[in-house]
């Protein structure tokens, strides 16, 4: 028989926005009843997220502090004509963490895992098997929208964590590693030590379409460690994704495709790196506001939200322009010049870029010098995105 269940905030989707909205809501308010929806079994799925120390604001730390599973100090670059070393913090999160310390702060019956939705508003939640949530409020961060309204290409990859036989003596990360050879567009090998016998690779392709060839990426990642010299024992885990590169689109109808009057966080608001797809910084900011506040009401939710995942859009033109320019004006083949140049600027450019911040002078700088596209071609594909 079917039930009704009460509570203060319902997150639909216990992905990486949703775990983390939990947990900065409970830190903050604990006597605030939160529960964490989703059809999957654990919280996060399958997946390993990175982030620069500069993504993410001192005062926010704290989200992320409990969810980090590897650091380091400085990573890797290399491209045919240029290789560099940048002495900057990165850090990795396992989908597996963030699972262990949402289990650990929530209480169990604040955990819906297992559960299908079937549909969600402002303060409701109906579960497939026809139970009902009422709540305050609710806030869908169930993964992307109707991306067809928005103007993408895409970053694909495929990524493995391999068990070596014999340690591979690489002490840093490699964060792109573009001396492979150039295929469907630009592409890059990206590599994590773990620990000495234990390195993450993933071969990642900025395309033009979001198709993913599984074994013929899994064979590339061989034909690389082979190369690389690195025995491989076992794989001990894979996965694979499709994030959107965003050049342009109608943000407002974006957000009332995921439902018109929702709060929502995560893809579903939009709030992704036009540039890299990344949504972790995205994902801290916005449970770090949410714990701010002391109305969490289904409209106020959805105002907060929205307010801030328009004025992200609304400020990151500068990011899309360059996608339109990395896809529209570049040869795919010719795409790694233009990160070839942008890895010879400053390393706090770089990571100020990362981060979303770039200021009036970064833009200045990262398009002034020789341009790494055909000038006539640049300006006629931003002027193309523009009227379109």
């Amino acid at each position: 028989m079917a039930s009704t269940i009460s509570c203060d905030v319902a997150i639909v989707g216990a992905g990486l926005a949703g775990g983390m909205i939990a947990l900065a809501l409970k830190a903050k308010h604990p006597a605030l009843d939160v529960r964490l929806i989703d059809s999957a079994q654990t919280v996060g799925g399958n997946h390993l997220w990175s982030f620069f120390g500069s993504d993410v604001a001192q005062g926010d730390r704290w989200i992320v502090a409990p969810l980090v599973v590897h650091a380091w100090r400085g990573y890797d670059v290399r491209f045919p004509a240029h290789e560099r070393t940048i002495d900057a913090t990165y850090y990795s999160i396992e989908s597996t963490r963030l699972d262990r310390e949402v289990r650990r702060v929530l209480p169990a019956d604040a955990l819906m895992l297992g559960r299908k939705v079937s549909g969600a508003s402002a303060t409701a939640v109906v579960m497939a098997d026809g139970d009902r949530i009422e709540a305050t409020g609710v806030i869908d961060a169930r993964g992307a929208g109707d991306l067809s309204l928005l103007d993408l290409a895409w970053q694909k990859f495929l990524g493995r964590e391999l068990a070596l036989s014999v340690p591979h003596e690489s002490p840093r990360p490699m964060v792109m590693d573009a001396t492979i050879p150039q295929i469907d567009g630009y592409r890059f090998v990206y590599c994590l030590p773990f620990s000495p016998e234990r390195m993450f690779v993933e071969d990642t392709y900025y395309s033009d379409t979001p198709d993913l060839d599984i074994p013929v990426l899994g064979a590339r990642i061989d034909d690389y460690v082979t190369v690389r010299g690195w025995s491989v024992e076992s794989v001990v885990r894979e996965e694979s994704g499709v994030l959107p590169v965003a050049m342009g689109g109608d943000f407002e109808a974006y957000w009332r495709s995921g439902g018109a009057r929702v709060a929502k966080a995560g893809m579903r608001a939009g709030m992704f790196h036009p540039t890299t797809g990344y949504s972790l910084p995205d994902a801290v900011r916005t449970a770090a506001m949410l714990a701010g506040l002391s109305d969490f009401s289904g409209a106020k939710l959805h105002d907060a939200t929205h307010a801030m995942a328009r004025a992200t859009w609304k400020s990151r033109g500068f990011y899309r322009m360059l996608d339109t320019m990395l896809f529209r004006a570049a040869e795919p083949e010719e795409r790694y010049r233009i990160l070839e140049r942008f890895y010879r600027l400053s390393p706090s450019l770089i990571g100020r870029f990362y981060a979303g911040r770039s200021t009036l002078s970064d833009k200045a700088r990262v398009l002034t010098g020789k341009p790494p596209v055909p000038i006539v071609r640049a300006v006629r594909a931003i002027a193309g995105s523009m009227s379109s």
